[in-house]
């Protein structure tokens, strides 16, 4: 090859600049922070959702003391629906939405007509339609953990830590939730009717087997693993034991919250440290000189 020749190939070459900027794809670049965020707001309406209908089965079974605390969470949960509704505009552009405006406006509208048609019906019936409400913000939680956060994620978050956050403990919180809205209208009428009974029991193994899928270890999480299995016993001695119900409605009631908030501190720790994660992963793939 001839010294022209030559001059050709390496001319190009050192026009380019000494430096190179390197980058990889990062976690915060998988995981939206509208999507985090929608997701810590549907767990406070489904927290929200759960404690209204506790206090509605002791507001019906006929104890007027819940009635002031069952419409202060009403309007926190209309607060929250609100202010769920513009962190959707995100979602809304994905080619699958996990959630829309739209069917969030026709949530909202069920909501309404189970509170505006609460006091003329019983305590099964506020039960199961607020549990209707209730899995339809599970199924939204899971569509979220896994489509946003567990697949875009995969290999950056620790084994589990999304399915935690999405779907073991907002279930166990679930299964806590109907326990205490079951409980709170036994303790009220100081009976456990056979139905009754065999859902409790249901409710409380189903819950020792989510604690025992979702692990646990940091402080919060010890928290809640004891929160629970003390609530499982309080439930098996106090209202499944041969002896009868023994157990007062408000302290019960306060006794199931105390649970419930531990699985949603444990929770809140799961959402602060996929967070960290993601944010640790942004922060070690900045773009960076390669020389």
């Amino acid at each position: 090859m001839t010294a022209i020749d030559w001059t050709l190939l390496i001319v190009p070459a050192a026009s380019l600049p000494a430096a190179v900027w390197l980058t990889r794809p990062s976690g915060r670049d998988r995981i939206a922070p509208e999507s985090l965020a929608a997701c810590a707001e549907l767990l406070r309406v489904l927290n929200l959702l759960q404690q209204h209908r506790g206090l509605s089965s002791g507001w019906l079974a006929g104890d007027a003391s819940f009635e002031s605390r069952m419409l202060t969470r009403r309007a926190e949960i209309d607060a929250s629906l609100a202010a769920l509704s513009p962190l959707l505009r995100h979602e809304e552009k994905q080619p699958r939405p996990c959630m829309t405006g739209n069917e969030l406006a026709l949530f909202r509208h069920h909501w309404r007509d189970l509170t505006d048609s609460l006091a003329c019906g019983g305590v099964d019936q506020s039960i199961a339609g607020h549990s209707r409400l209730i899995a339809s913000v599970l199924d939204w939680l899971a569509a979220f953990g896994e489509a946003r956060l567990d697949l875009p994620a995969r290999g950056i978050l620790p084994p589990g830590l999304a399915r935690n956050y999405t779907h073991r403990l907002p279930a166990l919180a679930e299964c806590l939730g109907q326990a205490r809205a079951l409980g709170s209208s036994v303790a009220v009428r100081k009976g456990c009717p056979p139905v009754t009974r065999v859902r409790l029991m249901f409710l409380v193994a189903r819950a020792e087997n989510l604690l025992d899928q979702a692990g646990g270890g940091e402080a919060n999480a010890r928290r809640a693993i004891d929160a629970v299995r003390r609530l499982v016993m309080t439930v098996r001695s106090g209202m499944l034991a041969p002896a009868g119900v023994s157990l007062a409605a408000d302290t019960y009631f306060a006794e199931a919250t105390q649970a419930i908030d531990a699985v949603y501190a444990w929770a809140a720790d799961c959402g602060d440290e996929i967070a960290r994660v993601v944010g640790g992963e942004a922060a070690a793939n900045e773009p960076r000189m390669a020389w």
